[in-house]
């Protein structure tokens, strides 16, 4: 059963004047919308800022449907370039903080983005990689700017503080995401102006229940779908707060957000759930009694790390699962009705089916391919026509995850119907860590599977087959971890390494990474 989604969203219409001007216009410009280290923004002061940047990028002859690539640290910064370019019509697109030179140049280039809008600590990695860009014709840079790069601050200081919405329509293009790919090439998932309100009159209305007494915090940032919705657009559909945090979200640091800005609703990932849980006395040192509610995505939930969190914080934690195609959570548990293990149910205003490979419904209890339809679902993958017609059918939307339901219509997740791995609530693909082992000097051949740690949560392993010069180690083991996080993004690196004498695989020649999981 499908519900609609609570407002009726008009053809002419900009996300923008929907989650900013409105607020602004309904008399809530002195609240404040988002705490930022000791920072805080009211919508009043968030709109005027939005305004500046859209004025901004105009200056710079940004034109609608033009890419704007957003190299950013959670911060107000964030909301107002990825607000400011909608406003325009303009297409913002947030990617990745922590990934690697030539990653930033492949989104560079296959978004053709003019303009690009970069947070100072970042340019370390990216800066080297901004020549070569082909489309690439301005960097501002919020922070300390250096030759030819524009200074954010002094950019939206000349700029106008008001700004009429472009008149768009509500199946107009609004902003990419970039999803992680089997073969290590990220695809841009095209989002239109009418799936943000989606997502948050399904998941963030009718199952989180937000209201503008609500105060949001994030472990996922918001360049990830997931961390754009809990954290920017979920509390800006209702009028309530986010706490935008620039920092990396380890245990003890998010303890103290909750603390400090006494958050209602905290989202996380299993990993990060299991590490907060390894923080001594955390309930005695910390004040949590501000959170109403926890949720968790990215990867699974383990029933253990539920009971042992619930447990001990006194505090509900819900788990589903979302994906950057679909913006959002569209399987969940619901406060009050979780069985733990499982995804949960359909979020109201989908609808859910498990087929199996020729595309026909498996009898309930029996493990097939999630298919999900709902319209906050991706219009297309930007170039990407063949994998776009591989996931998308008709309205539907396949996900790539193995699931079961129940006869109470609950989804247990039984695994990924291609190699990729989640690790702490990031795509990683085994092709992408295997070709970097393979260019250490002492290795043969790598084949990299996920295997559960003790929390029951999964990390990358690398089998791998040495060159005959070459010994096996525990030091060389330790090298070739080492080796992969300096080459690529670090949370990929395997953090076991064993190695063989040989990989199973097909009479083509292909890996059979099954036979390598069944081993463990």
């Amino acid at each position: 059963m499908t519900t609609a989604p609570l407002i009726e969203i008009p053809d002419r219409f900009n996300a923008a004047s929907f989650f900013v001007d409105r607020h602004v216009a309904e008399g809530r410009s002195d609240k404040v919308a988002f705490f930022h280290e000791d920072r805080t923004v009211t919508y009043a002061g968030l709109q005027e800022l939005v305004n500046r940047v859209g004025n901004a990028l105009l200056a710079l002859g940004v034109e609608m449907e033009h890419r704007v690539l957003l190299l950013l640290l959670d911060s107000p910064e964030f909301v107002a370039s990825f607000f400011g370019a909608i406003k325009i019509g303009a297409l913002p697109i947030p990617v990745n903080t922590m990934m690697r030179a030539q990653d930033y140049l492949y989104f560079l280039n296959d978004s053709r983005a003019r303009v690009a809008i970069i947070s100072q600590p970042l340019l370390a990695e990216a800066g080297p990689i901004l020549d070569q860009a082909k489309y690439l014709r301005h960097v501002v840079i919020v922070g300390k700017a250096e030759g030819k790069h524009i200074a954010f601050d002094q950019w939206v200081g000349k700029a106008a503080a008001r700004l009429e919405a472009v008149d768009t329509s509500k199946d107009d293009t609004a902003f990419w995401l970039y999803s992680s790919g089997s073969t290590g090439f990220p695809k841009g998932a095209v989002h239109l102006h009418h799936d943000m309100v989606i997502c948050s009159d399904t998941y963030a209305l009718q199952v989180l229940g937000i209201t503008e007494r609500d105060r949001t915090a994030s472990a996922a940032k918001l360049f990830f779908a997931y961390g754009l919705g809990n954290n920017m657009y979920f509390p800006m559909r209702v009028g309530a707060q986010g706490i935008l945090y620039p920092h990396r979200p380890m245990p003890e640091g998010m303890f103290e957000v909750i603390d400090r800005y006494k958050p209602t609703i905290f989202f996380g990932v299993p990993t990060l759930y299991a590490a907060m849980l390894q923080v001594k006395e955390a309930e005695k040192r910390f004040d949590c009694s501000s959170l109403r509610l926890c949720v968790s995505a990215g990867e699974a939930l383990p029933p253990e790390l539920y009971k042992r969190w619930t447990e001990r914080f006194k505090v509900e934690l819900i788990d589903g699962i979302g994906t950057t195609e679909i913006l959002h959570i569209f399987l969940s548990n619901r406060p009050g009705k979780v069985r733990a293990g499982s995804t949960g149910q359909v979020v109201p205003g989908y609808e859910a089916a498990i087929l199996d490979d020729e595309g026909k419904p498996v009898p309930t209890g029996e493990v097939g391919n999630l298919r999900v339809k709902g319209d906050s679902t991706m219009a297309y993958y930007w170039n990407k026509h063949e994998k776009t017609k591989a996931s998308l059918f008709g309205e539907w939307i396949q996900t790539g995850d193995k699931y079961y339901q129940d006869e109470e219509g609950y989804f247990w997740y039984c695994g990924r119907s291609d190699d990729m791995l989640k690790v702490g609530g990031i795509w990683v693909s085994p092709v992408e860590v295997e070709n970097t082992l393979v260019g250490h000097p002492a290795v043969l051949e790598a084949a990299v599977v996920g295997k559960e740690d003790t929390d029951k949560l999964v990390k990358p392993k690398a089998y791998v087959v040495l060159k005959d010069t070459h010994t096996a180690s525990a030091e060389l083991a330790a090298e070739l971890k080492h080796f992969v996080k300096d080459k690529i993004a670090p949370y990929k690196f395997p953090r076991w390494v064993e190695f063989v004498s040989e990989l199973p695989k097909t009479a083509t020649g292909k890996i059979q990474r099954f036979k390598l999981r069944q081993r463990d």
